[in-house]
């Protein structure tokens, strides 16, 4: 079953949401909590765990996002690395194959 954070964020389907969220309201607890019990002001407190919430859910949403976007770049390039091995593996476009004296002249 999916769980839509305000109506239109899908937690289940969309990468990195369901941390952000979880993140998000621990930092609302320690933020709101910890004003709380420095100052006694609870509508106060409420405020600053709200914007804590807000700022540790997107904090964690950038360095998820960020994370994950590199994470498919180093894919795509071992993909390619790995397409490019099996097509040239052999052959004389093959880095790893070594030339003789006789393939260079022949060159």
């Amino acid at each position: 079953q999916s769980f839509k954070l305000l109506g239109f964020l899908d937690v289940k389907s969309v990468p990195c949401a369901r941390e952000s969220v979880l993140y998000g309201s621990l930092g609302s607890l320690v933020v709101g909590l910890g004003h709380f019990l420095a100052t006694s002001r609870v509508r106060r407190s409420c405020d600053f765990a709200v914007g804590g919430f807000i700022c540790t859910m997107l904090g964690y949403w950038f360095y998820c996002r960020y994370n994950l976007a590199q994470q498919r770049i180093r894919q795509r390039m071992l993909k390619e690395g790995m397409r490019n091995k099996i097509l040239f593996e052999g052959s004389s476009f093959d880095p790893e194959k070594k030339q003789t004296g006789n393939e260079r002249s022949n060159s």
